[in-house]
């Protein structure tokens, strides 16, 4: 079974590309969903945030305060880095779980946003890399969150740009409401599918 790994940036339309792979069978990893639901439940993860953060890290109702962490992490990678390590382990290890029930099937998909940045396309066997313009990017956003073109801005400047992504991606989908996608990913689902019997 191949391990393919999907990502783009913050409005490329991963999910909507997602969508149409699981309407074709593939079974898809969705790591930032999982992390978010590990931050939440897991207790190394909830000490090593309150050991940086603070208690009031954590709102009342269990789930972690995101504006606070947007404002401490604004611009500051150590930062970045360090709450990457409290989490990205445990999230991988989720995912080699999660892979065990998929033994004898051709590929499945992780899907996260920073796969690039966190080195984890390494342990890919393909990489799909998802884009679109910046401008159609941050009109997403801004429909999608209500959030402003300065804090889309900021949240864009924690990714790499699809110009240093694109080198390290084997295929890749323009999600930029002018070309086709479904023909593209049928293709894509085609020949991974072809790659996973030939291994």
């Amino acid at each position: 079974m191949l391990k393919v790994g999907i990502t783009g940036g913050i409005g490329s339309g991963k999910s909507l590309i997602c969508t149409a792979f699981s309407q074709l069978g593939i079974p898809i990893y969705f790591a930032d969903y999982e992390a978010k639901q590990l931050i939440k439940a897991n207790p190394e993860i909830r000490a090593g945030l309150i050991n940086l953060f603070g208690e009031a890290i954590y709102l009342p109702s269990g789930e972690i305060d995101r504006k606070k962490i947007a404002s401490a992490i604004f611009n500051n990678k150590e930062l970045i880095s360090k709450i990457n390590s409290i989490i990205h382990p445990r999230v991988r290890a989720r995912y080699e779980q999660w892979l065990m029930q998929y033994q004898y099937i051709p590929y499945t998909l992780h899907e996260a946003a920073i796969t690039f940045e966190t080195g984890l396309y390494k342990t890919m066997d393909y990489m799909i890399l998802v884009t679109a313009p910046e401008a159609v990017r941050i009109q997403r956003v801004a429909q999608r969150d209500n959030s402003s073109k300065e804090d889309i801005l900021n949240r864009m400047k924690n990714q790499w740009p699809d110009e240093k992504k694109i080198p390290l991606a084997h295929f890749i989908i323009e999600n930029d409401d002018h070309h086709l996608v479904l023909p593209k990913i049928i293709e894509i689902d085609k020949k991974l599918k072809e790659y996973g019997k030939i291994r």
